[in-house]
């Protein structure tokens, strides 16, 4: 880490005053530098006057906004704890969380607030409305009659109008924190238990928008559309952090973005860089991509040079175009991508970029800037983050290990799951399998928790079988089980599938698809039954299947 993310913001800000930083996509207001500057020295004031001090916790619930970005600026600039939660939870798990992080005060958004307002809250002080910064709820102070959030606000316009006589100027703001304090307490369900309160310092957050800025960069002025979860590590960095600290206009989707929605912000904001998880480019893949790859002609000349090439840039020009026509960098992240859509992907030159994490580490661990990427891997370890292979088999597959400025401080008030998230050494063990190449790019074969003994004691990776099932015809997605020493495919068919074919008949390309992927893999890892899902599997926000679920 060279210095805090704070002061890469405060050099943006002085030298883009007056451009557009924050817009919630739809909306004509907005943030500039400047007026976020304002709005960041304003919720300080906010802060001072109730009670609240450097250190204290300030917990986030409501969907993506620049509010929301504004808010955790500000918390993070007073040096208080932002306590990340997602808008997703259940109300009841919001309330607990909130209790658990020891929060002083909690910024909530209109549809958060809609199912939490009938929970106790009976530990927090403080609510604050994300719409317009009003007080929902004031800490009770008996001695003291309570103000009206007009009055406080008042109180505070006229204390910056003090400060700042003349208006406030460039050279007044300078913002930073100490790297080494908890910065950030993220709570993330995972795909495969409870949440846990993910303790980050500055220095993992700075390193982090460092590695952005340095495998992603960018000219000030471009823009990006927000469309991840804010409150997940990966959205939170790679949408809004490293491309704020970089001088890029951001968009906030604010709801649920519908394909077509997300389609049109696209079209109009031109962002240099898609950030997603692979359940999206899957879903364009299949819908736009794989019908014209499927034609004999295409697949005729694609190979051939010359006419080949043509061809490719062509299918390449309009997919770039579909995604705004400026983009520079397509950054895929939060689970394994499809290796027929990969290969596809590369087959054109696409700007593709698949990067390895997890929360615990802020959440980069690897990555590649696109010209340099290699086919299923994770990159290589990022700026400051050491990873090796722990006690690998004759293939070269161990425990990934990793070390580093990015690495967690702890889970917050579980010194239990602290100490097994760590060995002897003080490596992170990160649960995942995986081996190294000899340019240290990662590559993934599982989960340690998933990972499944053969009867002769080989190793089974249920993703490595999904990957070839999930091309298959009429799979939308699945997961593979262990019942009784025999493996079991659970799939949920595509929404085409549905149409197209009657149960039985769903059921008959199934039973041919089963023949076809057991082909297709050792005898070790055959697959002895296909059983037809109702109902899409349950995900974490990153769109991973909560495989606990399911047996």
């Amino acid at each position: 880490m060279k210095k805090h993310y704070l002061e890469y913001l405060t050099d943006v800000m002085q030298h883009q005053w007056d451009d557009a930083a924050l817009t919630n996509y739809g909306e004509q207001a907005g943030y500039t530098f400047k007026s976020l500057a304002e709005q960041m020295l304003r919720l300080h004031e906010l802060f001072r006057i109730l009670g609240i001090k450097k250190g204290d916790k300030i917990a986030l619930a409501a969907r993506n906004s620049a509010n929301w970005a504004a808010a955790y600026l500000a918390i993070a600039s007073y040096e208080a704890v932002v306590v990340s939660i997602l808008q997703d939870f259940k109300a009841e798990d919001i309330d607990n969380l909130v209790k658990h992080s020891d929060a002083k005060a909690l910024f909530v958004g209109p549809f958060v607030w809609r199912e939490l307002q009938n929970q106790p809250l009976s530990s927090i002080e403080t609510i604050i409305s994300l719409t317009d910064f009003s007080l929902i709820r004031q800490k009770q102070d008996g001695e003291k009659e309570q103000m009206s959030s007009d009055a406080i606000y008042a109180l505070i316009d006229k204390a910056l109008m003090q400060k700042f006589p003349k208006g406030l100027q460039p050279d007044d703001i300078f913002f930073t924190a100490d790297p080494n304090a908890l910065a950030l307490i993220n709570y993330t369900s995972g795909s495969m238990g409870l949440p846990k309160g993910v303790m980050l310092n500055g220095r993992s957050l700075s390193n982090n928008v460092e590695t952005g800025m340095s495998v992603l960069p960018v000219e000030p002025g471009q823009s990006v559309v927000s469309m991840l979860p804010l409150a997940h590590m990966f959205g939170q960095i790679c949408e809004f952090l490293y491309p704020l600290c970089s001088g890029t206009h951001i968009y906030f989707l604010t709801k649920t973005p519908t394909p077509s929605v997300l389609l049109k912000a696209l079209q109009d904001v031109q962002p240099y860089m898609v950030v997603t998880v692979p359940l999206v480019i899957e879903k364009i893949y299949s819908k736009n991509l794989n019908p014209l790859l499927s034609k004999t002609v295409v697949r005729m000349f694609w190979k051939m040079p010359g006419v080949g090439n043509i061809f490719k840039s062509f299918v390449k020009k309009k997919l770039k175009k579909a995604f705004g026509g400026n983009i520079r960098y397509f950054l895929c992240g939060g689970a394994a991508i499809n290796p027929e859509v990969e290969n596809a992907l590369m087959d054109i030159h696409f700007p593709l970029s698949v990067g390895y994490g997890m929360t615990e580490c802020g959440p980069l661990i690897g990555g590649n800037p696109p010209k340099y990427f290699v086919a299923q891997s994770g990159g290589v370890p990022v700026l400051n983050t050491e990873v090796k292979i722990d006690q690998p088999n004759e293939e070269g597959i161990g425990e990934i290990l990793v070390k580093g400025e990015n690495v967690m401080m702890g889970y917050y008030k579980n010194e239990e799951a602290t100490k097994a998230a760590f060995n002897k050494e003080g490596w992170m063990k990160t649960g995942d399998l995986g081996y190294l190449d000899s340019r240290k790019n990662i590559f993934i074969k599982g989960r340690n928790k998933t990972m499944i003994l053969g009867a002769s004691g080989q190793n089974i990776y249920p993703e490595d079988i999904e990957n070839k099932l999930n091309n298959m015809d009429a799979v939308g997605e699945s997961i593979v089980v262990e019942r009784e020493g025999k493996l079991i495919a659970l799939i949920f068919p595509d929404e085409q599938a549905k149409k197209r074919f009657s149960l039985e008949e769903l059921q008959n390309v199934m039973r041919e698809n089963l023949q076809k992927l057991n082909k297709r893999i050792p005898g070790y890892s055959q697959v002895s039954n296909i059983e037809i899902k109702d109902e899409p599997f349950e995900k974490t926000p990153k769109k991973s299947i909560k495989r606990f679920l399911y047996k």
